[in-house]
């Protein structure tokens, strides 16, 4: 006993002082980001103070600028260059060679990178969503949960993890390779292009960017033209980092335009990513064909929200608001289908009836509004299509949120929250994606039909399923065919950024986020080599070496049916005879000359 104490000391020790070197905050760089241009603060120019009025339809992908404006107020706040074909190869061109020297970095220093941009993150909070919420029209709220804390979960599990899912992984070498290592390796794959939507710029930039660069990687990134003003703003945070850490700024590119701009990134770089409609994600996968470019497409998605009647209605109508609302033109994983059993239909539309006709709808900067603007222009329009074709079909509007102090400019960018009852499939409504704050509601009666449901859909991004039992909630959700489900809960896989984050169908393929997610940015190689090299090596067996002898054959029948026999009694005979066959001399000589004569 007497012998194990001083170990139990030692152990005991350890333990403190690594808690206690715990404590002591790690020494990270501040950086400072000139934020001047874009603050509301009555220091922007005159030129920036009119109300613009956006072109309709697609007349504006033939300009030469991309025009910015506030969505919640209409307000003016600039341009950024639409790059042509020539200054996208351009871009990517310096990008690649800066990734070079990136790709020599150690761990260490990719994680002080993170460790400087989770600094200022944190210390500009308000700063980061105060921009989203200009650009994109949600409310600062929204940008918190879907900016901050998604981006500062993903460095943080990049911290944790990254480096040990980058680290060669061995694997078993099988029986015919014992004498072997096998392995495999994560390399950089070089320049990762990225086509990101506007819904959540902040983090859509910064989610593609942690896992290009903390794999090695350059990436360029190709900002929506509908959230490009905040988009060169976060691009100003990434560039002081990589000062900070004195590595190259031309390590990422952040690039403007319209389609134009898009393809010509698509053919200058390794692999693609897009997050985006199905219509342009097509294009982009027939685009990448040409030069055989892998792509991760995240696309659309008409997330089906379950709920069973043992579910606990008061708890899951506040969760299924929120999850609405942050479809409202926000949000791409937002839930668009609701299902509710028959037991507690009344119930549950009442409940939802109760909070919508709460929510309050403004500019989210004016005021305390519950929801805040459309980014995108006439889809309003779209949504009122959709609602009116349901109406026409036999549904019913049975509440809607109220607007607050809006604009007589900005009218057209605000929807109402929208609860419809009495709904079904053959309703576009139920089909098509609204990417709105809009609640159909419709009737199942067992669990079989609220699969069937579910999977009656073209899209397969995600679902959420309630009942009291969590087992049958578990149960729903793996019958639905979809890459993310959360079980009594909405979208919380989201912030588990160990998970891969995708679709299926016409929601896409590939995955980002997680270990998928950070090794899709890699050339997987499998590596093998000689486990006791140099003592022992490959050697080819004699009854095969060239020329073949006469039994080559039959030394390989015997030695398949020693590796891999049924039984060891069987392998045990095979082996006799491999070896007999090894100890034998070699015919082949006599078999050759036979074959001159």
């Amino acid at each position: 006993m007497a012998f194990w104490w001083p170990l139990l000391v030692l152990a005991f020790a350890y333990g403190i002082c690594k808690f206690l070197f715990m404590l002591i905050p790690p020494s990270v760089p501040s950086i400072d980001v000139d934020a001047s241009d874009v603050l509301e603060d009555g220091n922007q120019t005159q030129e920036n103070s009119f109300i613009y009025v956006p072109p309709r339809g697609n007349s504006q992908q033939s300009s030469k600028i991309v025009q910015c404006y506030e969505p919640a107020t209409m307000k003016y706040l600039g341009y950024v260059p639409a790059l042509t074909y020539d200054e996208v190869k351009d871009r990517v061109a310096k990008v690649r060679k800066a990734q070079k020297m990136w790709a020599k970095t150690s761990f260490k220093q990719r994680r002080l990178f993170l460790r400087i941009l989770l600094k200022y993150i944190i210390k500009h909070q308000a700063l980061i969503c105060e921009i989203s919420s200009r650009d994109t029209g949600k409310t600062t709220i929204d940008a918190s949960l879907g900016e901050i804390m998604t981006t500062c979960e993903k460095i943080h599990w990049l911290l944790s993890e990254g480096e040990r899912w980058l680290k060669p992984e061995y694997r078993s070498s099988g029986n015919s390779m014992l004498h072997k290592r096998a392995k495999v390796e994560f390399h950089p794959l070089g320049v990762i292009g990225a086509i990101v939507s506007w819904n959540y710029p902040f983090h859509n930039i910064f989610n593609s960017m942690l896992a290009a660069l903390f794999s090695g990687n350059g990436i360029v990134i190709k900002i929506s033209e509908h959230a490009s003003w905040s988009g060169c703003f976060y691009f100003r945070i990434i560039q002081s980092a990589l000062a900070a850490i004195g590595a190259p700024e031309e390590l990422v590119e952040v690039i403007t335009g319209f389609a134009e701009t898009g393809e010509a990134l698509v053919s200058s770089v390794d692999k693609v990513i897009f997050v985006g409609s199905p219509g342009v994600g097509k294009m982009i996968m027939s685009n990448a064909a040409e030069t055989l470019t892998p792509v991760t497409l995240e696309l659309g998605g008409k997330d089906a929200f379950i709920v069973c009647e043992d579910a606990d209605v008061d708890h899951v109508a506040q969760i299924a608001v929120r999850a609405v609302l942050q479809s409202s033109g926000q949000n791409c994983a937002g839930a668009e289908r609701f299902y509710v059993h028959r037991d507690i239909y009344a119930s549950f539309v009442s409940k939802v009836t109760k909070i919508i006709k709460s929510v309050t709808v403004g500019p989210p900067l004016a005021g305390r509004y519950d929801m805040g603007a459309l980014c995108m222009h006439e889809h309003s329009e779209k949504l009122e299509s959709l609602v009116n074709d349901a109406l026409d079909k036999g549904a019913e509007i049975v509440a809607r949120g109220s607007f607050g102090h809006i604009g007589e400019d900005a009218v057209d960018q605000y929807f109402p929250p929208t609860v419809i009852i009495n709904v079904n499939h053959s309703m576009r409504l139920m089909q098509e994606e609204a990417f709105g704050p809009v609640m159909p509601i419709m009737k199942f009666s067992s669990d079989e039909e609220a699969v069937k449901l579910a999977n009656d859909s073209k899209y397969g991004l995600g679902c959420a399923v309630f009942s009291g039992s969590q087992s049958r909630a578990r149960e729903i959700a793996s019958q639905i065919h979809c890459g993310v489900a959360a079980v009594n809960d909405f979208a919380a896989s989201y912030m588990c950024q160990s998970l891969p984050f995708g679709g299926v169908k016409h929601s896409g393929f590939g995955r980002f986020g997680g270990v998928e997610g950070l090794r899709a940015c890699c050339l997987v190689k499998a590596v093998v080599e000689d486990r006791w090299w140099p003592f022992v090596k490959t050697k080819i067996p004699k009854p095969i070496q060239y020329p073949v002898a006469e039994n080559g054959f039959e030394f390989q029948e015997s030695l398949v049916e020693a590796l891999y026999g049924l039984s060891i009694w069987e392998r045990l005979q095979a082996l006799v005879k491999v070896l007999k066959m090894l100890t034998e001399q070699n015919p082949a000589g006599s078999s050759s000359k036979r074959g001159i004569d």
